[in-house]
């Protein structure tokens, strides 16, 4: 029990500070679930991210439901998942009607524009955070070369050039980047078991 009230508590945090959209909650999970509580290791953090990443629907959802699986089962879930919707349900219902009533007044225009570098800066922070979760399995401060995963790195320049290059739809790279990481990683092992 008191697990699962730590979890519905952390999600709640994070649903009231991922300001900018689901890649911005990325960091804050991992700093409420790794590092605050120590309920997941950074591998498992850093795997559990990437399913997330790759099953449809908003980002910041689907890691709240997985992490909650993963911690508690369906109780998890359904209390994760709440608590990383509520916070932001509430604050929009408030926002939208007073954006509503208020849209056409000059600062209000001016605040929203002063937010937009921040939520550019949060959004960074997530991608970041994701890359080097990827390439060293390590936060920013643990980042050592001889830790480096020269496949994923690989992929990651492939990808990149391949998206910005020929504009490729992103599922279809996602796609194509699980085949080369499951035959760079799965090929070794069966020419050693020929």
């Amino acid at each position: 029990m008191e697990l699962l009230l730590q979890l519905c508590l952390s999600f709640i945090q994070v649903g009231m500070f991922s300001v900018g959209g689901g890649y911005a909650a990325i960091p804050l999970i991992q700093d409420q679930i790794v590092n605050r509580h120590g309920l997941m290791t950074m591998a498992e953090f850093s795997d559990l991210i990437t399913v997330a990443e790759m099953t449809p629907g908003p980002i910041s959802i689907n890691s709240s439901t997985f992490v909650g699986m993963r911690l508690a089962g369906v109780g998890g879930v359904l209390l994760c998942t709440f608590g990383c919707i509520l916070p932001s349900f509430i604050i929009c219902f408030i926002l939208a009607h007073f954006y509503y009533k208020y849209r056409t007044v000059g600062g209000v225009q001016v605040v929203l524009g002063a937010l937009r570098p921040a939520v550019v800066a949060m959004i960074g922070s997530a991608g970041l955070s994701i890359l080097l979760l990827g390439l060293f399995q390590s936060d920013l401060f643990h980042v050592s070369l001889a830790n480096l995963r020269v496949v994923e790195l690989g992929i990651f320049i492939a990808s990149l050039y391949i998206l910005r290059k020929f504009k490729v739809s992103a599922v279809l790279v996602i796609l194509g980047s699980g085949v080369v990481g499951t035959i760079c990683y799965l090929l070794p092992g069966l020419v050693n078991m020929a």
